[in-house]
């Protein structure tokens, strides 16, 4: 086998949230190193229709499924979806994810139970209706983040659920790897996407965070695409049940 077939990619993969940002990428990244992507979105038609527009001038391979994983009727459409293409997939990337950016006293459940609901409750259900539909050697990515390890201001909802999800995800990784199903996380520092601007302090936290990294500036979604790629390739057979940090170097320092 070849070097560049090691980081290839084939059959059909799952981008939840894989119209925009981070998932953008990773959908772009994987149908241009060979896989059949299926990107879920559920309300920006029109990111969805601009990846649709990118995929057909380049030929690519990306079918678009609109549905909200949060509900039974959403995972129906995306089993449903999968069936629709082939019926096996090689890969589920989870990017999908929300939250409430508050202090602990402007909190309620209902934040709770909203951002829970997509970041972990979300992958846990997909994994349980898609289990069967998984190819021989295929591989799970759980798209976490930095604040599951780190306290950031106003994300403690957030940083828990990726805790959640990492725990989660390391515990299937050990359940599903002698069915031949690999499961990794993936957790990116600050990158550069348009989700900052919304954020409390956002110019004043990305100009630390660019500060404290020692490559001075954020990762881009691009970068955390490769890594994607690579954590779904047969370059990384022997990689179960790991975190995989794509932050700049931002966790080395003090």
């Amino acid at each position: 086998m070849t070097y560049d077939n090691l980081f290839a990619l084939s059959g059909r993969i799952l981008v939840t949230g894989g119209t925009r940002g981070i998932g953008r990428a990773i959908s772009l990244r994987f149908a241009r190193a060979g896989a059949s992507v299926t990107a879920n979105y559920l309300r920006n038609q029109k990111a969805a229709d601009e990846l649709k527009a990118t995929a057909e001038q380049e030929g690519l391979s990306i079918d678009l499924c609109r549905a909200d994983i949060t509900t039974p009727r959403g995972l129906e459409q995306i089993e449903s979806s999968v069936h629709d293409t082939g019926g096996s997939l090689s890969g589920l990337v989870h990017c999908a994810a929300t939250g409430v950016h508050h202090t602990l006293s402007e909190l309620n459940v209902r934040h709770f139970d909203w951002t829970f609901a997509l970041n972990v409750r979300a992958f846990f259900e997909l994994m349980q209706v898609l289990m069967n539909r998984f190819s021989e050697r295929s591989s799970v990515v759980a798209v976490s983040s930095i604040g599951a390890q780190r306290a950031l201001p106003y994300y403690s909802l957030v940083g828990a659920s990726k805790g959640a999800l990492e725990a989660f995800a390391r515990h299937l990784a050990a359940e599903l790897a002698p069915r031949g199903i690999r499961v990794n996380i993936l957790a990116p520092g600050m990158v550069a996407t348009e989700v900052w601007k919304v954020l409390p302090e956002a110019e004043a936290r990305v100009a630390a965070a660019i500060n404290h990294t020692p490559i001075r500036r954020l990762v881009t979604p691009d970068e955390v695409a490769w890594a994607a790629q690579f954590l779904c390739s047969q370059a990384s057979m022997g990689i179960v049940g790991q975190t995989f940090v794509v932050d700049g170097g931002a966790a080395i320092v003090g």
